[in-house]
């Protein structure tokens, strides 16, 4: 951590690596994060070659702060490097296109985000073969081991909005063995509660919109790997396509940071007093089925999780019989706000099936009541209540 360098003993907790990550060598009389470069252009005398800050399409001071910190927060060790986006599906988009192309094999999950699904059609069009596997259970290591010309598998743990978990280190020992790269989107579970690179993975890619942010406002995306021939191609993509953060957006993300650890260990802490109300409302009154978090004890990715990650993360997942008691219900909440997204400070929660495809089907093959709820920072004893009260008015509409 940059103010601490000069320092004998360098603090290594959580919350103070997020405190601190990025930060440059204290100076007396400045500030300790600098605020946003607006530059398009720098001076730029002479030779360009090896010049760190040249074209605003290229480079900015604001990124380098925001990726430094990233970095540290994905990989403690120093050793990887971080690259930032425009937003989390550019950031996934450079990773999936920029090391691909025709005749390899990508593997996908079949129940991850949705979007991935335009992803995979770019990626056919372009001759990449994609095979999809489901997140949970062994499918996915018997693909990986039986895949010809593998080149990527990609992982989303846990998956969204499922809440399925996969063994990262057991598959990227698998892929690795036949030659290919292993991402993993981690933006459900952020560098706090999970680190991929740590666990074996080659990239970790993730949506800094959501709890990196964690005030929705602000679109950004990263992708983080330690291989620097890696790192060089998603960086030339990212020049090539343009996809490239605002300086504000990367200074808010990383003045963000600094409450990450408090606000993550808030959200968890929500996220399971309110999945235990919902077990309860489930056990009691029927209409509400399928609760899933893995922070739960019993819930089928706990164990796993309880492995290989150190936090669970803000979003449970539950299901109510039908489109009509679900949106009473999403409709009756005071605290609880119906919007997409998630991680932020407040409270959403919405009924994923309004998302289609083309044809008319649910974009994430999820029933029509199933319900995606991101917990924020409120007390857990207010969203207990507010979530068992619009259950109560959603009921009363049947």
């Amino acid at each position: 951590m940059g103010r601490n360098a000069a320092t004998d003993a360098v603090p290594t907790g959580e919350a103070t690596r997020a405190v601190h990550a990025g930060l440059p060598e204290a100076e007396p009389y400045r500030e300790p994060l600098p605020g946003p470069v607006l530059a398009a252009h720098y001076h730029l005398p002479g030779d360009p070659a090896g010049a760190p800050y040249a074209y605003g399409r290229d480079s900015n001071p604001t990124w380098t702060a925001l990726e430094r910190a990233l970095a540290e927060l994905e990989d403690p060790s120093g050793d990887a490097r971080a690259v930032v986006f425009g937003s989390g599906m550019a950031a996934i988009s450079a990773a999936l296109l920029s090391l691909t192309g025709p005749g390899d094999t990508v593997i996908l999950p079949a129940d991850g985000y949705n979007l991935l699904q335009r992803v995979r059609e770019r990626l056919e069009a372009g001759g990449v073969r994609v095979l999809t596997v489901p997140t949970p259970g062994p499918e996915a290591l018997r693909v990986v081991e039986s895949a010809t010309g593998l080149r990527m598998l990609w992982l989303e743990t846990p998956s969204n909005p499922g809440l399925d978990v996969c063994d990262v280190r057991e598959l990227a020992a698998a892929a690795h063995a036949r030659g290919a790269l292993v991402a993993v989107d981690n933006t459900l579970a952020t560098p706090l509660g999970q680190r991929p690179l740590e666990l074996g993975a080659d990239l970790s890619v993730a949506s800094g919109t959501k709890a990196l942010n964690g005030h929705g406002d602000v679109l950004l995306g990263y992708v983080a790997a330690r291989d620097a021939s890696v790192v060089e191609r998603v960086v030339g993509w990212r020049k090539i396509v343009g996809a490239i953060p605002g300086p504000v957006e990367a200074w808010l993300v990383h003045r963000g940071l600094a409450t990450l650890e408090l606000r993550t260990s808030r959200q968890q802490g929500n996220a399971l007093a309110v999945a235990e109300a919902l077990l309860d409302e489930a056990a009691t009154r029927g209409d509400v089925t399928g609760v899933r978090y893995p922070g739960l004890p019993g819930d089928p990715a706990h164990d796993l999780a309880a492995r290989q990650m150190r936090r669970f993360g803000c979003v449970i997942g539950f299901t109510l019989p039908d489109r009509g008691f679900a949106e009473r219900f999403l409709g009756a909440s005071r605290i609880v706000e119906e919007a997409t997204s998630f991680g932020g400070v407040r409270s959403t929660a919405e009924r994923r099936g309004r998302w289609t495809t083309p044809d008319g089907a649910s974009a994430d093959a999820v029933a029509e009541g199933f319900v995606r709820m991101s917990m924020g920072v409120e007390d857990p004893a207010d969203l207990v209540a507010d979530v068992r009260r619009a259950l109560e008015v959603a009921r009363r509409g049947a």
